[in-house]
């Protein structure tokens, strides 16, 4: 493809809007897509600020960019379930097809994936992307692009929700009312919880997720373990949820999860932590990790079709692409109100 006007980390600190060619060729099994809704995502935000995720660091100008949908443009000539016209959204992580975890079905641990925006890999924010059709999935005429752009994040939450093996009627508590943790506690709800609680210690946040019914948000002035024991007679809640990623939270990441029940790590953190892994024991909790997702693309487009969940609320802002250095510059800002911001191409 030529040249395209795109949003480019080009170091740390620094991100132009200009002419920029990441060398993608349209193969017979790929499509291009007109980009048209692009969130901007933690990770990144974290590139702009820092140049860095662990071993993933920009050493060259990277185009951002990876929570997307668009409109089909193209088709490869072995592609037969989507066609021009077809309005999409893109699993931007794309395994080696025939690798180990692939075969085991769990392809985002693949150690050969190729992630939009984590280097070496360039991003989406560009007019049009080639990608490949299997990871490309059709969006019903109910689903917006807006939402199409959400179904990144919401596979996250899929995923945890998926991993924690929730049984119908659980209570759950999520650590952390960020995008993630907000799409993990409506994830949790569409798995058969009764009640998902929240906890953050920014309220504004919590008054986004307040807004959901079958989720209630807990006080930012206390513990979040406190609380839930409160609500569940001294028990605590059958799955909890670390979403927050911060060092403060892991101590006491156990405290609220009752006997035999399960931690779901989502938060990345950035810095060292420790935790009471005796504690853990003592309850004997199942503790499980979440990186990504792998086959949740398709089932949350379904969830949001049909009605089970509603991405619209967590959407605080929108700029045009010719904003986009303004739309980061807001994201970095982290204002309490914001969950998630998008641009429009």
């Amino acid at each position: 493809m030529t040249r395209q006007r795109s949003v480019v980390l080009e170091e740390k600190g620094r991100i132009a809007l200009r002419d920029f060619d990441v060398g993608m060729v349209m193969g017979p099994e790929d499509v291009e897509i007109a980009v048209h809704t692009v969130g901007v995502c933690g990770s990144d935000v974290h590139y702009y600020t820092h140049g860095r995720i662990g071993p993933f660091v920009v050493d060259e100008p990277m185009v951002l960019g990876h929570e997307a949908a668009g409109t089909v443009v193209a088709v490869g000539e072995k592609v037969t379930h989507l066609k021009t016209g077809d309005r999409v959204c893109m699993e931007p992580g794309i395994p080696n097809l025939t690798s180990r975890a692939s075969k085991l079905g769990v392809y985002n641990v693949d150690p050969d994936v190729q992630f939009w925006a984590t280097p070496p890999a360039h991003g989406c924010l560009m007019p049009n992307v080639i990608h490949p059709a299997a990871f490309t999935y059709k969006l019903p005429d109910n689903v917006s692009f807006a939402e199409g752009a959400m179904v990144e994040p919401f596979a996250i939450g899929m995923q945890a929700a998926a991993k924690a093996a929730i049984k119908p009627g659980d209570v759950a508590l999520v650590i952390g009312a960020g995008p993630i943790g907000i799409m993990t506690a409506l994830a949790a709800l569409a798995g058969g919880c009764a009640q998902v609680y929240v906890h953050d210690v920014v309220g504004a946040k919590l008054e986004v997720a307040d807004r959901y019914d079958g989720i209630v948000a807990l006080s930012p002035s206390r513990p979040a373990a406190e609380q839930i024991m409160d609500v569940t007679d001294g028990w605590g809640a059958d799955v909890v949820f670390e979403c927050a990623g911060h060092p403060s939270v892991y101590p006491h990441v156990f405290d609220g999860v009752r006997p035999a029940g399960a931690v779901v790590f989502v938060g990345l953190p950035v810095d060292a932590f420790s935790f009471d892994l005796v504690g853990a024991m003592a309850k004997e909790l199942r503790m499980e990790t979440v990186f990504r997702y792998a086959n949740m693309f398709d089932r949350a487009v379904a969830l949001i079709a049909g009605g089970k969940v509603d991405l619209n609320p967590v959407i605080s802002a929108t700029y045009p692409f010719e904003q986009a250095i303004e739309a980061f510059d807001r994201a970095v800002e982290a204002r309490p109100t914001d969950i998630k911001i998008q641009i429009t191409l």
